[in-house]
């Protein structure tokens, strides 16, 4: 059976432009993307706060999956956080437009009591003052997977501290790790994190892939091959979401389920790039990241 999967981050609209086009007010936020790769494979309750301008109808292809919405928070008379972005013609460069908080300035994470007892828990991206509100409230969670970003390290790098001393996988990137660590090798900079708390570590390299880091076992991934990336924001989130939905299914944490955790995170991420917003998660069928999976397992594998 399923370990539950409680997700907390940030739920929003994006207004988003790249040279494959653009769209304005389309549903996205970490806690968004994460849910949605997540309940392919597990319960998933999901915590955020919206506005009363948000239609909740944008998220009924989340209900039909089961995700459990009762701890998204509706403020009356408030503005859901609003994010745009311009990508450059190369997708690794972006420029913030514009970042209107809205409701999620003064967002305080309530957890329900039905989804505080034995979760996974996936601190999606969020300040840190808000990931230890949310650890607060949980009871013997199976296991604390956290993702980050630069703009907590550079503001409050001492809550990002305390959280990760309380993580069990800190999910990255490589500017992060080098960033926290003062180290520019990753290994080194890997093995430094491994030791402020979490036992496991993943590093990702965007188009280039990831690292896995489990005790002293290390695992490089490559990323899947995508001919045409039209918009990779929620990306990194939609590839926590699929690499804890994983561990959720496949209820133990070991070397052997982490590196099919990698491999899932990695192709829904793929997916996601594929279309604006969450339009391709929203319609991804199982048989396709089943095919897709494989197709990844004869990208890697070699005979010696």
């Amino acid at each position: 059976m399923s370990w539950p999967v409680l997700i907390v981050g940030s739920t929003a609209l994006d207004s988003v432009e790249t040279p494959a086009g653009k769209v304005n007010d389309a549903l996205g936020g970490s806690a968004f993307f994460s849910a949605a790769a997540a309940s392919f494979t597990a319960p998933v309750h999901l915590v955020g706060v919206v506005g009363d301008d948000f239609a909740l109808e944008q998220l009924d292809f989340l209900k039909q999956r089961g995700v459990d919405l009762t701890g998204l928070q509706v403020v009356p008379g408030g503005k859901t956080f609003r994010w745009g972005g311009r990508y450059h013609e190369h997708l690794n460069h972006r420029d913030t437009l514009f970042t209107e908080l809205g409701v999620f300035e003064s967002f305080d994470p309530v957890i329900p009591d039905h989804a505080a007892e034995g979760p996974l828990v996936l601190l999606a991206n969020i300040q840190p003052s808000l990931q230890l509100r949310v650890l607060d409230q949980i009871r013997n969670p199976r296991a604390v997977v956290t993702d980050t970003m630069n703009l907590w390290i550079n503001i409050d790098l001492s809550g990002l501290k305390e959280v990760i001393k309380r993580t069990d996988i800190l999910i990255i990137n490589d500017q992060e790790a080098q960033m926290l660590t003062n180290e520019q090798n990753l290994l080194r900079a890997g093995r430094k994190l491994q030791t402020w708390g979490p036992r496991t570590l993943v590093v990702k390299k965007g188009e280039h892939g990831a690292v896995l880091l489990n005790g002293q076992d290390v695992l490089c991934a490559t990323a899947w091959p995508l001919e045409n990336v039209v918009d990779p924001t929620g990306a990194g989130d939609t590839f926590a979401g699929g690499f804890i939905g994983a561990l959720a299914a496949a209820g133990e944490i070991s070397d052997r389920t982490l590196r099919a955790a990698l491999a899932r995170g990695t192709v829904l991420a793929s997916y996601c790039c594929e279309d604006f917003s969450l339009n391709r998660l929203s319609k991804l069928q199982p048989e396709e990241i089943a095919s897709r999976l494989e197709q990844f397992r004869q990208l890697t594998d070699f005979a010696l």
